[in-house]
């Protein structure tokens, strides 16, 4: 009897512990009314995209209230005169929110607007940064003009939510001081599920590795050009045919014209048998071919983090990528992957050749970077970061 008094006594205890620290949060932190201001839709396709889905789900979890306010696609120029828009100027100044929430690719369209809810709205403006467009390859005229647009709208913020630690240095370069800010990264696990329940394991990629037959390469991403995959063609070109087999997985639409010079690229390079376009797929087919595969090849010019190269090493896959940007932050040389400059086709040859060859360097590097995966923070741990900080951010602020 006297066990289960104090058993009950216990459970009472731990229940009014729990009350209490309950109370306390709803009285530390304010549930806030966030405005979250993004081009098109969150469904659209790409890492940036998915991790301000990711970002929206956690914040309401948290019990606060996202509204998103879509702006339309459209030119450069045209995003510029969002600026000087009516319609858009009314629906954000007469917004009534605690906090502003701005994907940084946005910034056309924000330059002046900035400027003018700083005058008519007491929310604070954050800026959630995946990379700049500055830093992607552009003619030198419009690159001027990018930088210029660029660095203005980031002197018209008050706080930043960084996706490396290599954007925040790029953003604290520019401004030439130290900002107000969090470096939460994105995340693997929407594909894999939980990291506790991987979805191969060590032996399975010595198997793998270790199969007869050519090595298996897959490219993963928007067929666009920052992506660098027409050198990854000509890098599979150089190589003995039947050694290499590329399988190419992402949306064809965001740039028409240069997946057309792609499938004319490989038609002339008379590499067809050893490329294969296998267009947008879903994330359970997605899983199946990267269970397959060997190595993720995807040498950017330039990446701001590269959730791509996370989502290989979720399936025992060595990463080869750009050296430009966060990669550095994800992968390490002769561990579980390789950087190379950006348009070096030698190099990425040289190290398809190698992993064709040497097997048992395959495995080590794949068994690493399944490790990598799992050391990783899961999406709901890195946005949860992002929820305290903002939290924080704005506990001593008045209401809009």
């Amino acid at each position: 009897m006297i066990t289960l008094l104090n058993r009950t006594k216990h459970r009472f205890s731990a229940f009014f512990r729990f009350t209490a620290e309950i109370t306390r949060y709803s009285l530390l932190v304010r549930i806030m009314l966030l405005g979250l201001i993004i081009y098109g839709t969150l469904d659209t396709v790409s890492g940036g995209f998915l991790y301000d889905r990711h970002l929206v789900r956690v914040l309401r979890a948290r019990g606060h209230t996202v509204r998103v306010f879509s702006l339309p696609w459209n030119t450069y120029v045209h995003h510029l005169s969002h600026n000087v828009t009516p319609r858009i100027w009314k629906t954000l100044v007469h917004a009534r929110v605690d906090l502003w929430l701005q994907d940084e690719l946005n910034h056309p369209s924000l330059l002046l607007l900035n400027r003018g809810l700083r005058r008519r709205h007491s929310a604070p403006i954050v800026s959630i940064v995946h990379h700049l467009r500055q830093d992607e390859a552009h003619p030198p005229g419009v690159r001027l003009l990018y930088r210029a647009v660029e660095n203005a709208y980031l002197r018209s913020v008050d706080g930043f939510v960084f996706n490396s630690r290599t954007t925040r240095q790029r953003v604290e370069g520019i401004l030439g001081r130290r900002t107000r800010g969090v470096v939460a990264y994105p995340a693997a696990d929407h594909l894999t599920g939980p990291k506790q329940s991987p979805l191969i394991t060590p032996a399975e990629i010595r198997a793998r590795a270790h199969e007869p037959g050519p090595l298996r390469v897959v490219f993963l991403g928007n067929l666009i050009p920052r992506k660098g995959l027409e050198t990854l063609i000509r890098a599979v070109a150089r190589l003995p045919r039947g050694s290499v087999v590329l399988n190419i997985v992402g949306r064809e639409d965001a740039a028409p014209g240069y997946v057309t010079s792609l499938r004319k690229q490989v038609r002339q390079l008379k590499v067809t048998e050893s490329v294969h376009f296998r267009g947008y797929m879903p994330s359970e087919g997605l899983r199946t071919l990267l269970r397959r595969m060997h190595v993720l090849m995807v040498p950017s010019r330039y990446e701001g983090f590269g959730i791509v190269y996370l989502e290989g090493m979720a399936f025992g896959l060595p990463a080869i990528a750009g050296n430009r940007g966060a990669t550095k932050e994800i992968i390490t040389p002769g561990v579980n992957g390789y950087l190379v400059p950006p348009g070096d086709v030698t190099a990425i040859a040289r190290r398809m050749a190698e992993l064709h060859r040497n097997r048992e360097h395959l495995t080590r590097l794949g068994t690493a970077a399944l490790v990598r995966f799992r050391e990783h923070p899961t999406w709901d741990e890195s946005m949860g970061k992002v929820g305290t900080w903002l939290e924080t951010f704005i506990t001593d602020r008045p209401r809009a």
